[in-house]
């Protein structure tokens, strides 16, 4: 049996797999391969390909950078701009196994690092180290995403800055062991914020990052929203059904329309609730469901917006569909 693979060979034709040129050098695993080291395969981890996703080049470009060259890369941004998809899709093409973990307020040090665990050895209990998915990430072939990474608590990013350096080695001390990242270990990361809090009010539990570890990130991309056009050619990709109905295309333009003043009113300061490229998908697919686009707009987005506010985001849906809500609602 040949020994797994460890590191990518297959050399990728960037234009045709993303939709743009550059003259960075990036190298894929070949779909055949078995992925791993010393016997622990990673195949399984591989992000599974959407067809219907759509890169951003300059973030794709980061992203490969980070990839291809070891470098390691936050990107920012709102929610519901596809920051986790991103990666996760850059990694699917290239057969990159990748772990996503999610630094919400109950992750802890041992989470990570690992602990002592007590369990049975030929029919006797014994207490043994289980490590923690930083180390096992670390030493093995696999593109590790801290995700929401503002989010994380302060002792947990502490852990964390230690493996930010290319080179970076994790100490177990419980262990006295020193780990030295594998090859093809690559870390990412997203956040909404970029380490200076929640400033806008709209992500509550956003930390203040120590800038000495912002400062230790290679690549720090930024993923707005997406144009209309491109926003409309994903919203169609994922809910193709919606193309046959009568009109159906227009009707994704008038939300998009809705969408885009959304995120003009919420940038003047008169929404705190944003719709987000992920709400419009759901607004769609919901459409599918109600068959009315007011109905349809009231459960996926309109009842999320403060009471306050509802009024001004009704008015947008009238500019858009030429239709007051309300009375799209009782027509429908």
């Amino acid at each position: 049996m040949a020994p797994a693979a460890s590191a990518p060979t297959e050399l990728v034709d960037v234009e045709a797999v993303f939709g743009f040129r550059t003259g960075l050098e990036v190298r894929a695993f070949a779909p055949s391969d078995e992925i791993g080291v010393d016997g622990h395969v990673v195949q399984d981890h591989v992000p599974a390909i959407d067809p219907a996703y759509r890169f951003d080049p300059d973030v794709t470009l980061a992203v490969l950078a980070g990839f291809a060259q070891n470098r390691r890369v936050l990107v920012q941004g709102y929610h519901g701009t596809g920051k986790s998809t991103h990666i996760e899709q850059v990694a699917a093409r290239l057969n990159w196994p990748m772990v996503r973990v999610n630094l919400d307020g109950h992750l802890t040090r041992m989470d990570l690092i690992g602990r002592d665990a007590i369990v049975l050895r030929d029919g006797k209990q014994v207490t043994e180290f289980q490590e923690g998915i930083l180390p096992w990430s670390l030493t093995r072939p696999v593109a590790l995403l801290f995700d929401e990474f503002d989010a994380g608590r302060p002792e947990v990013m502490f852990v964390i800055q230690r493996v930010l350096e290319r080179d970076g080695k994790l100490t177990l001390l419980d262990q006295n062991r020193v780990l030295a990242p594998h090859q093809s270990f690559r870390l990412f990361a997203t956040a909404n914020t970029v380490g200076l809090g929640n400033l806008n009010g709209l992500y509550h539990g956003a930390q203040l990052l120590n800038q000495a570890q912002v400062d230790r990130w290679d690549i720090v991309a930024k993923l707005n929203y997406l144009s209309a056009s491109a926003e409309r050619n994903i919203v169609l990709a994922r809910v193709p059904a919606i193309a046959d109905l009568p009109g159906g295309e227009a009707t994704v333009d008038s939300m998009i329309a809705v969408a885009e003043m959304t995120r003009t009113g919420f940038a003047a300061g008169d929404l705190s609730t944003v719709m987000s490229p992920r709400t419009v998908i759901s607004w769609a697919e919901n459409l599918l469901l109600f068959g009315d686009p007011g109905q349809a707009f009231r459960l996926s987005y309109l009842n999320t917006c403060d009471d306050a506010e509802q009024s001004i985001v009704a008015e947008y849906f009238q500019r858009a569909f030429a239709v007051d809500l309300d009375e799209s609602i009782a027509q429908s």
